[in-house]
């Protein structure tokens, strides 16, 4: 067993930009305002008009977006929660438009100040209330979900609408499915806003790294369950790599519930001496990540992740 070491927190992605073709870029510390600006510089030719701007990790209704054409204004909208809290505004330069979503992106007080904003009228859909004792367990099962980790919201409410199936009775709407998703997924996201340290998912993560970049093909939330998992393992990573490691969802709910993690691992030829060499290489990793474990150095003996707080953060 190793000792626990701290290592300061990294450096997170800010925003996701999504572009008319198609592009989707993570933007992230002190050049993400200058990428920004670069990619709303270039609007307004046939097929690059506009492009939509996502805090990380998504907030439901909450985003920022740019539309123009050569020759015309820049017409910025921002969402701020909800369909009925939509705005416009037509704006000159794009380097207005760029101050004004960079500003947004860092949660800047009184950044919307300068243009002139419209509210826009959009629908606003209503959704029958779920039944209490439905609500109830079912939003049980949602913030277990969360706390994996690992699925966004578009799964998350269609995990959330199938949960309860039984036959033909479908007790849940993806309607009412998607607005619990919505509601439970801001909880999290507001908790995990005061996490300001590297969490033990974010340290795991960067040993699996490690490890893919040294020939070892490491997966995270890997397949439902071991056999599916050992199936599929072969086909999921570089073709030369010499072994393997990996956790399945089943782990996943098992340490998100406070247990350990439960490592599954091996080479990719038939040979103990290989297994316990690829053993020894996933402790390693661990060891520079700062993260406990229990394994005893043989092939047969699975490796285990202990002592995890498993605050993984969302990032959908």
């Amino acid at each position: 067993m190793n000792p626990v070491t701290t290592r300061p927190a990294p450096v997170r992605p800010a925003i996701r930009v999504r572009t008319e073709p198609g592009e989707s870029r993570d933007l992230y510390g002190p050049d993400a305002r200058a990428a920004l600006s670069a990619l709303v510089a270039r609007l307004g030719g046939a097929g690059d008009r506009f492009l939509v701007v996502d805090r990380i990790p998504d907030e439901p209704d909450v985003f920022v977006q740019v539309w123009h054409e050569t020759g015309g204004d820049y017409e910025l909208e921002y969402r701020a929660g909800a369909p009925d809290r939509h705005f416009q505004s037509r704006v000159a330069t794009a380097a207005e438009v760029a101050e004004a979503m960079c500003r947004w992106a860092g949660r800047e007080e009184g950044w919307e100040r300068g243009p002139a904003w419209e509210r826009m009228e959009f629908p606003v859909e209503e959704v029958e209330p779920l039944d209490p004792e439905v609500e109830e367990e079912l939003a049980g099962a949602v913030r277990g979900w969360l706390r994996c980790g690992y699925e966004g919201r578009a799964e998350l409410a269609e995990n959330a609408e199938e949960y309860l199936v039984d036959g033909d009775e479908r007790p849940v709407s993806r309607a009412q499915a998607a607005q619990l998703v919505d509601r439970l997924w801001r909880e999290r996201v507001a908790e995990q806003a005061g996490w300001t340290d590297e969490t033990d998912p974010e340290r795991l993560a960067r040993a699996f790294g490690a490890l893919d970049a040294a020939g070892i093909t490491a997966r995270e939330n890997f397949t439902c369950c071991r056999s599916c998992g050992l199936a599929e393992i072969w086909a999921a990573g570089a073709e030369d790599a010499r072994g393997f490691v990996f956790f399945h969802s089943q782990g996943t709910e098992g340490v998100a519930g406070g247990g350990d993690l439960h490592l599954l691992y091996g080479g990719f030829e038939p040979d103990e001496a290989l297994t316990a060499s690829v053993g020894r290489e996933v402790v390693a990793a661990l060891d520079g990540a700062g993260l406990a474990w229990e394994w005893n150095g043989s092939a047969h003996d699975a490796i285990r992740v202990t002592g995890l707080d498993w605050r993984k953060r969302l990032s959908s």
